[in-house]
């Protein structure tokens, strides 16, 4: 068996807002046997849990003021790591990674924690993860929070995205297949409407001490579905079929400054038949991690939704 690495725990000393207790579960990986999940996990554990599954290349600290703001409102918050990002482990090389092995250590994840009664705050690869992930256990959802986020179908055209991929993702695929290392935090930063102080862009390179620690980071990119034929792609398709027949609660949370994404802003409003267009919102100042510029607008988007999935019938 391969041997993952661990990123040492002094890296994680001086993390700033971030003062929650780590929790790990096990996964498994054909190659690398049992992975340790990092994951956050805050508030009462009765009543409806609220999954935040982050993005490229962030990991549960970018959640943190949401995390906060949410758990402090009585709800409990789970903010898991994927695997190679943040405080779970990582794999040694980016062809250790497929699209489909992030769903299953997600599926394995929610299954361990038996979560019920969820409703998923996804942004960035957290949405092609999570809405696969619910499109296998829609039982176990009771609402979905998209923000900055997309499913790519790769339909011909995709309906709503009749350029896709397009020229943003299609030069940001090409430039991290040309990188040997990555610079995180600054890439973090570059995509923010506001800029991130050292301390926070410190915060998103801890979890990589070297280069070979962000192959997962390094995958990412390369791993979206952007043709048919790409592994993913009829997977996501089966996806929606499920999801397209949920009256489960879905609201959008883009933001107004983030190309890369904006577009399937109207894909899900249109397509999602749970869609509650009263609750929908465009984050203004905010850029590709809304939830780092505007963290306090998008915590009460997700308690607006947990209100109403409470209220059952919406008034």
């Amino acid at each position: 068996m391969k041997q993952a690495l661990q990123t040492p725990a002094e890296r994680f000393a001086a993390i700033p807002d971030y003062p929650f207790a780590p929790h790990f579960c096990e996964v498994s990986d054909s190659e690398y046997g049992s992975l340790r999940m990092h994951y956050v996990d805050e508030g009462p554990r009765h009543g409806p849990v609220v999954l935040m599954a982050h993005g490229e290349p962030s990991w549960s600290f970018g959640y943190r003021k949401v995390i906060s703001a949410v758990s402090a409102a009585g709800y409990r918050v789970v903010a898991p790591d994927h695997i190679g990002f943040g405080k779970s482990d990582k794999l040694l090389q980016t062809s250790d990674y497929s699209y489909q092995q992030f769903v299953d250590w997600m599926v394995s994840f929610v299954r361990q924690l038996d979560l019920t009664n969820i409703v998923v705050l996804c942004q960035d690869w957290g949405g092609p993860i999570s809405l696969r992930t619910l499109s296998q256990m829609p039982e176990r959802y009771s609402g979905v929070v998209c923000a900055n986020t997309l499913l790519p179908n790769c339909e011909n055209p995709p309906q709503g995205v009749p350029d896709w991929p397009g020229a943003i993702v299609e030069d940001w695929v090409n430039l991290v297949r040309s990188m040997e290392d990555m610079p995180v935090g600054a890439i973090v930063d570059s995509v923010c409407v506001k800029s991130c102080s050292d301390q926070v862009i410190a915060a998103y390179d801890a979890p990589f001490p070297e280069p070979r620690y962000k192959a997962a980071a390094l995958a990412f990119p390369l791993l979206i579905p952007r043709t048919p034929e790409m592994p993913g792609s009829s997977e996501n398709r089966e996806a929606w079929k499920v999801l397209e027949q949920l009256d489960i609660p879905f609201v959008t949370a883009f933001s107004d400054s983030d190309p890369s994404t904006k577009p399937w802003e109207t894909v899900f409003q249109s397509r999602l038949p749970g869609t509650v267009h009263s609750l929908c919102r465009e984050i203004p100042a905010a850029g590709h991690f809304v939830q780092e510029d505007q963290p306090e607008l998008l915590a009460q988007v997700v308690l607006d939704v947990l209100q109403y999935t409470v209220a059952g019938s919406g008034a």
